[in-house]
């Protein structure tokens, strides 16, 4: 038995929402939670990749490492 007055108010249906809808529902001491990810939308359990090219870094491993897609005789022509 908790201790009155000193514990949060605990919310057994607590609604977690992302993206404007609701997901899932959770017990929390809150009663939303906002997400900007979850395991419906993230690029690891979705299997969905994003890469984001900051400063040509990615550009510049994929042509070093030889990855660029395109084959030597397709870059010279």
């Amino acid at each position: 038995m908790p201790k009155p007055e000193i514990h949060p108010t605990w919310y057994p249906d607590a609604k977690v929402i992302c993206n404007g809808e609701v997901v899932m529902t959770t017990g929390s001491t809150q009663p939303e939670i906002h997400v900007d990810v979850w395991s419906g939308n993230h690029p690891f359990f979705t299997g969905t990749q994003k890469i984001l090219d900051t400063e040509g870094r990615v550009d510049r491993f994929m042509r070093k490492y030889g990855m660029s897609g395109k084959s030597k005789d397709d870059a010279e022509s």
